[in-house]
């Protein structure tokens, strides 16, 4: 902090002048600026770092695979965005968002059409039922989990994408969200459908974060097409530039090179649903030994 202060003292001397003269033409503001900036960027660290040190136990266990912090500095979320998080679900990165995002932002939750949640196996009757109300039901959720001084809430279903809707984020964060999306593209586009939202509800300008089971490029390609839980970059990185998107770059953050799947495995033999394990010690404690999976983080921006 001291050094913070420090350069901040610097930079303002610069900007003014040392002998109490009048400030200096409008060229010497650049100085100014760049404190300003080095301040703010400072600050909304420092937040994002005390909101994550606030967490249970139970959620920071998972720091170490899931990178929170260097993950969404990656993706340039900062308080008081407009930002949309995809699949939400138990709201475990929910929870950072909307005490970091503040009482000037908004988080946005998208959940999956409820015709494509019809596919899985466990998708009762009931279950489907419940859907229908999604959206008041995890506005109202998540409105608790903010509490005072969190961010605003709102929802919305991919393929329903609300009119009013359209151009008002700032990022949308499909974090684990596209495998499934992608194993049902060809029943009913529901891929292209999430990304063709994702598009339209960001202004000009605004980002997607993308983190993803990664699948490995020596893998064969009619493996690592969703229903495994792992997809390869280089098709994320196409269906996203076919929509209208530019891709700014990867990060090594999420990357795991103990996951070594091979064409018998599933992502969710791994932490934390350890699907294959559930009656065996000695493979459940191979799969904790690996940890959570290997995963691409990518960010991409709508021009």
């Amino acid at each position: 902090m001291y050094k913070f202060i420090s350069l901040i003292g610097t930079l303002l001397l610069m900007g003014c002048g040392q002998s109490g003269e009048s400030p200096a033409p409008a060229s010497a503001s650049a100085p100014m600026k760049a404190a300003k900036e080095l301040a703010t960027e400072i600050t909304g660290s420092a937040q994002l770092a005390a909101v994550l040190a606030s967490q249970p136990d139970e959620v920071q266990a998972r720091y170490v695979y899931r990178h929170p912090q260097e993950t969404l500095e990656f993706f340039g979320i900062e308080p008081g965005m407009v930002v949309v998080e995809a699949l939400p679900g138990g709201g475990w990165y929910s929870k950072i968002l909307l005490p970091y995002l503040g009482e000037d932002g908004v988080l946005v939750g998208a959940d999956y059409a409820r015709d494509m949640y019809a596919n899985f196996d466990f998708a009762s009757e009931e279950f489907l039922e419940r859907k229908k109300t999604w959206v008041s039901d995890w506005t109202a959720e998540a409105e608790e989990w903010s509490g005072e001084g969190g961010a605003q809430v709102d929802a919305f279903v991919f393929g329903q994408l609300p009119e009013e809707m359209h151009g008002t984020a700032d990022a949308v964060l499909l974090i684990r969200a596209l495998h499934n999306l992608a194993r049902f593209e060809a029943t009913g586009g529901y891929l292209t459908a999430a990304l063709q939202d994702s598009y339209d509800v960001l202004r000009s300008g605004g980002v997607v974060g993308i983190v993803q089971h990664q699948a490995r490029d020596n893998m064969p390609d009619d493996w690592a097409v969703g229903d495994n839980g792992y997809l390869k970059q280089q098709f994320v990185v196409g269906m996203m530039e076919k929509i209208g998107f530019e891709f700014l770059g990867s990060s090594d953050i999420n990357k795991n090179e103990l996951d070594q799947p091979t064409t018998d495995d599933i992502v969710w033999r791994l932490p934390p649903s350890l699907g294959t394990s559930a009656d065996d010690e000695e493979l459940r404690a191979a799969m904790m030994a690996i940890g959570e999976s290997n995963r691409m983080t990518l960010k991409f921006r709508k021009p």
